[in-house]
């Protein structure tokens, strides 16, 4: 079996001094979360960035950075315990995926969970990957602020695009993200699977 170590921090700095050896680095949004929390997220961008497999069995090791050891050993078989994260389905939308765009979006939803728009927290819905089926199974509550767009000009990754996801989380309803980061409508009433 071929061992890997994946390297999760929040700290990238002095990385190639204290841990030369490391090849697989993940970068962890500066946010606090319980172990839990931060092994879940971690895992979701191991997969995002293909790192780690739905069929892994990876080993978690974890620790308090006021103590400066690590005091936590959790081994999960990810293939059996998959249901923690998402849906086995989920985890292989989730692998097709470019890592950039899942990690930007998660960032998003993450600041606007934190800082949210003017300072205040909100709360919105983003979904990523089969965007021809979500917009099946969806309908628009307001006029779609992106169509007409050229794609280009509504790309996730695009910094400019930043702001404006800002603004429109404010509308009631989910961003549609195509898997590869174009955004293709806010404002979509889900509806509820059957």
């Amino acid at each position: 079996e071929k061992t890997e170590i994946v390297l999760v921090t929040k700290n990238p700095e002095n990385l190639d001094e204290d841990w030369p050896h490391v090849k697989n680095l993940l970068h962890m949004p500066k946010i606090d979360f319980t172990r839990m929390g931060q092994i879940k997220l971690a895992v979701l961008m191991g997969l995002s960035a293909g790192i780690v497999s739905g069929k892994d069995r990876i080993v978690c090791v974890t620790g308090l950075p006021r103590l400066h050891h690590l005091d936590n050993i959790l081994v999960l078989d990810l293939g059996k315990e998959f249901q923690l994260l998402t849906t086995n389905k989920g985890a292989n939308m989730v692998g097709s995926m470019r890592p950039e765009v899942f990690e930007r979006v998660l960032n998003l939803a993450i600041e606007l969970a934190n800082q949210g728009r003017e300072g205040k927290p909100v709360g919105t819905i983003f979904t990523l990957g089969d965007h021809e089926k979500v917009l099946q199974l969806s309908r628009q509550l307001v006029m779609n602020p992106f169509h007409g767009y050229p794609e280009e000009e509504r790309h996730i990754l695009d910094p400019h695009l930043r702001e404006t996801i800002r603004e429109f989380s404010a509308i009631d309803g989910a961003f549609v993200v195509r898997d590869d980061g174009v955004v293709m409508a806010a404002g979509r009433h889900l509806n509820a699977a059957l």
